[in-house]
């Protein structure tokens, strides 16, 4: 519809959204003082790394906490800083920068990026090395990569570029899971991160491809994001507080 405010309804809804976040601040408080906590917990994650590490931590923070309702909102890296700041979402999970005006951020832990190689492109000079230093023997084997939207696929056309070839590219997608089932099927090698290897592809899936890690671990920080604010709910800091606890679990 070709509607929009008028300039009175832009002040009126501006004043009505901070009197809404007052609202909502003053219950929260409200509940933490009377430990009476209620309501929905809104948590912004990765698909793929919501399958990897949201079951766990969802039950360890209901046995804590089991009057909160958790609500996922899955998506891209971008549609969760996005929906952070619209308001839509309490606490995104994702790859933040060092600071974002108006967001608390906090670190979560480090994310490893690997390439999977079908054995029937595994070069001779590498069958057996579980690290490699560059990509240059893997110059004229094709690729499965995604677009320069995704983080891992920045990393790994960046590899590339550094390693001085053109890649032969048979497919693309968005998609970190269909990348992953292409790969083992033969199409091309593919990269993601190490964490998301297990979430999707089963033992005999694996049993097609070898991975390879980079002499020069390639990281980057998953981390915490949630809105600044005059009060904040005690249940963003329990959930993740618990959340790092169920990551150093999973890392012993």
């Amino acid at each position: 519809n070709p509607l929009e405010l008028t300039y009175a309804g832009e002040i009126f809804l501006k004043y009505a959204s901070i009197f809404y976040e007052n609202y909502q601040s003053m219950w929260n408080e409200f509940n933490d003082i009377t430990n009476n906590q209620r309501g929905k917990l809104l948590i912004g994650v990765d698909y793929t790394r919501s399958r990897s590490i949201m079951p766990e931590i969802i039950t360890a923070f209901h046995e804590c906490y089991p009057n909160i309702e958790v609500r996922l909102l899955e998506g891209s890296n971008k549609s969760l800083h996005k929906s952070l700041i619209n308001k839509d979402i309490d606490i995104a999970i994702a790859c933040f920068p060092d600071s974002i005006h108006g967001i608390e951020i906090r670190n979560f832990y480090e994310e490893e990026v690997v390439m999977l190689v079908p054995k029937k492109f595994l070069p001779e000079s590498v069958n057996g090395k579980n690290h490699i230093d560059d990509l240059s023997e893997f110059s004229t084997c094709p690729f499965v990569l995604g677009s320069l939207n995704d983080i891992t696929s920045q990393i790994d056309r960046n590899m590339i570029m550094k390693s001085g070839f053109q890649p032969i590219i048979k497919a693309q997608s968005d998609n970190i899971e269909t990348r992953l089932l292409l790969c083992v099927k033969g199409t091309g090698i593919c990269f993601c991160p190490e964490s998301f290897i297990n979430t999707v592809l089963t033992h005999e899936q694996l049993q097609n491809v070898c991975i390879c890690h980079f002499n020069t671990e390639i990281t980057y920080p998953i981390r915490f994001g949630y809105r600044k604010s005059s009060y904040q709910w005690k249940m963003i800091t329990e959930f993740i507080r618990i959340a790092l606890k169920e990551k150093e679990l999973d890392l012993i």
